[in-house]
């Protein structure tokens, strides 16, 4: 059994603090938060087993484990903290924003042995979960281009979750680069084909909406770009492309994430709403086999605080390519999110802890799925110019 210590109590966070609740192998929960009234709501809420003042009295508490669900610029030293405490590690994406917080974050999971597992949904998209098993088919021949899109327009649900985590100054932070939030779009391509990026060149689009935001005066990050483009060399010869898209239009409360990948034999293309599957003669139409199902209604009281244009995000729930076998009785017809990954991330999580295991986003694939944005960013920085992607090997057990 483990016990779960949840970092933050915000939008995402109630979603997972009932999986960790129920599973089978979690003894018992408890929430903290810099704001105590959402920490005490959310426990409450979710019937879980307490609160705690803060980060610090966390760490020193006697829970096996931490699940941080913070701002997106804030995990790695708390990451890094968390592992240091001893504890055990999920986080919500990005690993990190800095090259060296992502470098310290491998070196303490080598040197403690503790479980540090990155949330990333898009591992159990179904485009990358159906993409994984037509590589293991070797269908594609060989894969020689991929892209991984996420694409958010701003207006769809994000001004009021900046508002809603930012308070007065939101402004300051929801001009947070798009690069820096790589994983949904690399994971996704990553995730189903074995390598890594090595080289970005990446053009980042300066916005020109003028409303405070993504404005270089007032962001902290000193950031003006909303959308950014960023062509990445793997390690095999091939090619992944990304679009980070922050000013779009494209409805992407009905997808977020979506996905193409280009072999010798055979390809996959995802749109909106339509998806394929194409050899050299022959179209089929795959969109039934990988379309998640709603598990919770828009009005639900656990959706109160998320913006109506947000919430397909937190009530998908499986497609026909998930293998619901492997998963807790008790998480059926429990809402998931997030194109059905919820019960897969926090499942894997607990089996990691629990018996010992790699979870598969482990340490060095995180990396592997974050650095590429965070060099990206600074070649878009450049105007472009061609950077090298370091990296931290493969997974160390």
């Amino acid at each position: 059994m483990v016990s779960i210590g949840m970092i933050g109590a915000g939008q995402f966070a109630g979603s997972f603090a009932k999986l960790f609740k129920i599973h089978p192998d979690v003894s018992r929960v408890l929430v903290t938060d810099l704001l105590p009234e959402r920490a005490a709501e959310l426990n409450e809420r979710e019937h879980l087993d307490g609160t705690v003042a803060d980060f610090d009295a966390m760490l020193a508490s006697d829970v096996d484990a931490v699940a941080i669900f913070t701002q997106r610029w804030t995990h790695g030293p708390l990451v890094a903290a968390a592992l240091k405490a001893g504890k055990h590690v999920y986080s919500a994406v990005p690993m990190a924003i800095a090259v060296d917080e992502i470098e310290t974050i491998i070196d303490l999971v080598r040197e403690t042995k503790l479980t540090y597992m990155m949330g990333e949904t898009s591992y159990y998209n179904p485009a990358t979960i159906f993409a994984r098993e037509k590589v293991k088919e070797g269908a594609f021949g060989r894969i020689f281009y991929a892209e991984g899109d996420y694409v958010h327009d701003m207006d769809l649900g994000f001004y009021a979750a900046y508002q809603y985590s930012g308070g007065e100054d939101w402004k300051k932070t929801a001009s947070y680069p798009p690069m820096l939030y790589p994983t949904h779009a690399i994971g996704g391509v990553l995730g189903a084909i074995p390598g890594h990026a090595v080289s970005v060149s990446c053009i980042g689009v300066q916005d020109q909406r003028g409303d405070g935001v993504f404005d270089k005066e007032v962001s902290q990050f000193g950031n003006d770009f909303s959308n950014a483009t960023a062509l990445f060399e793997l390690n095999d010869g091939g090619v992944m492309r990304t679009n980070e898209m922050r000013r779009v239009g494209y409805p992407s409360q009905i997808r977020e994430s979506r996905f193409r990948f280009f072999g010798t034999e055979a390809s996959f293309e995802q749109l909106a709403e339509v998806s394929v599957w194409q050899d050299k003669h022959e179209v089929h139409d795959i969109s039934d086999k990988i379309t998640t199902k709603p598990t919770l209604a828009h009005d639900d009281p656990a959706l109160a605080n998320v913006d109506p244009a947000l919430r397909d995000a937190f009530v998908s729930g499986y497609a026909e390519v998930h293998d619901t076998s492997r998963l807790p009785e008790e998480y059926r017809g429990v809402p998931s999110g997030h194109e059905g990954s919820h019960h897969f991330l926090v499942d894997d999580f607990v089996r990691a802890v629990v018996d010992g295991t790699l979870p598969p986003v482990n340490a060095w694939v995180a990396a592997r799925y974050t650095l590429p944005g965070i060099i990206a960013h600074e070649s878009a920085k450049q105007h472009g110019e061609r950077l090298p992607i370091p990296d931290f090997g493969d997974p160390v057990q």
